[in-house]
């Protein structure tokens, strides 16, 4: 493939004798991931019912790689949320990382969701996550995500961090920064990343990953951990960036990421660092599985006490009978908790929320559904956010039944029930709503999540 002459003029004085081996790289197949969703299905479950030939990712458990020619875009277990399909080095930030439930976590540049998805996996619907995305029109993607993948405990907003560090001082529990880079990592995956790159090189995104880490340092709780990763090979971007930060905020050191499955050292001579920038983590094509990339764990001294403050914001809402009589006539459970009303939009807010008036925030929890005209429509949300035991009138098919395309087409199906609100399932796993209507199932999936040929 067409590498531009400046940066492998760069990279073969930067890895010297490993310079043709890196090159050859580029003339493998691009390794292609997906990680399975384990809010929905456990790792071994999945196994038993994959369609597709796995093999383990070495540095994440519930991830695999799938092989070339597969479509697991084209699958319906992939609209009911059972897997992510990723690049599979971008599967460690968050690995590393290891958010815990109960932890309050950030994540900075979010869109699409990949990672976001994968921090809400571990968290187990407990503790909280903020997704963000600076970009609007990434953000889309980002909130179709959380939906698809059944999310409940985050909010989604669209700021920037200069903004938020007013909201969440002391906040977090971990923090993921997966920076906008120059993409050098990406070239293999997608060869439009060159051009990228040719408009805008290292020098233009290295000032940028800086400003951003110096606005969100302030939003971690003192003993907290900040993870950066980059998509990029460049030293200005990656131990240059983290040897700044470190020089200017003594009250945080590099914590060593181990250096297992293919991972490699951070590299202080290329910045005229100081040796403990080895502790970072770099993850080369030509030395594994994946794409180019790297990691920097943080950890911010315990020493001191975090602000104090009210972080539970109040809410007086109750939902209104609409809600309540949707749920006795369409669910087997009751949702309970913390409830906002957005533009007639019902929302289920997670716990420990502090006041955001002023944020744009773009989802506010689960998304439940809609009040209109005396009655409460469900969401898609809350169809993917439930089991099928929690719906009292379901439409289950087998995989490979050609409803299941049609549903998800968008088209009406001549199928007789029980009327109402019935959860349409694919093996069990929720898809969407639908309403029947006695003789056939109005379809209700989402116009712009139909499946396309």
């Amino acid at each position: 493939m067409y590498l531009p002459e400046k940066f492998s003029n760069k990279m073969k004085q930067l890895l010297g004798n490993e310079f043709e081996a890196f090159l050859k790289s580029y003339e493998d197949e691009k390794f292609q991931g997906l990680r399975v969703n384990t809010l929905k299905i456990s790792i071994e479950d999945f196994k038993k019912i994959s369609p597709f030939k796995l093999r383990p990712i070495p540095w994440c458990k519930d991830g695999f790689y799938f092989e070339e020619g597969e479509r697991p875009a084209k699958h319906p277990y992939y609209h009911a949320g059972l897997y992510y399909i990723q690049e599979p080095s971008a599967m460690a930030p968050v690995e590393i990382l290891n958010p815990t439930p109960k932890d309050k976590v950030l994540d900075l540049c979010a869109a699409p969701g990949g990672k976001s998805v994968q921090i809400s996996a571990k968290l187990r619907g407990q503790g909280l996550l903020i997704t963000n995305d600076i970009n609007m029109n990434r953000v889309k993607a980002l909130i179709k995500n959380m939906e698809l993948f059944g999310i409940k405990n985050a909010i989604v907003t669209n700021e920037t961090p200069e903004k938020m560090k007013n909201y969440f001082k002391d906040y977090f529990h971990k923090i993921l920064v997966d920076a906008p880079c120059s993409g050098e990592g990406m070239f293999r995956k997608d060869a439009s990343m060159v051009k990228s790159w040719e408009k805008h090189d290292e020098t233009y995104y290295a000032p940028i990953q800086q400003q951003i880490l110096e606005n969100i340092e302030g939003m971690l709780k003192k003993g907290g951990r900040l993870f950066y990763s980059t998509c990029t090979f460049s030293p200005e971007e990656n131990e240059a960036t983290i040897k700044n930060f470190i020089e200017n905020h003594e009250n945080f050191h590099i914590v060593e990421i181990p250096k297992n499955n293919g991972l490699s050292k951070g590299r202080h001579e290329w910045v005229h660092g100081e040796k403990d920038l080895e502790g970072c983590a770099r993850l080369w094509p030509h030395k594994l599985e994946g794409e180019g990339h790297f990691l920097a764990l943080l950890e911010k001294d315990s020493e001191g006490e975090n602000i104090s403050f009210d972080d539970e914001k109040k809410s007086k809402i109750k939902p209104s009978k609409e809600f309540y009589e949707f749920m006795k006539e369409n669910l087997n459970i009751e949702i309970e908790g913390k409830f906002e009303v957005y533009s007639n939009n019902l929302y289920l807010v997670p716990k420990g929320l502090p006041e955001l008036k002023g944020l744009k925030v773009l989802r506010s929890g689960w998304f439940l559904g809609t009040f209109k005209k005396n009655r409460f429509e469900p969401s898609h949300a809350l169809a993917m956010g439930l089991t099928f035991k929690d719906a009292k009138r379901i439409m289950n098919f087998h995989r490979e039944d050609m409803e299941v395309k049609k549903y998800l087409k968008g088209e009406t199906l001549n199928i007789g029930g029980e009327k109402g609100w019935t959860l349409v399932c694919v093996d069990h796993f929720p898809l969407g709503w639908a309403k029947q209507t006695g003789n056939m199932l109005k379809n209700c999936y989402p116009s712009a999540w139909r499946w396309i040929d």
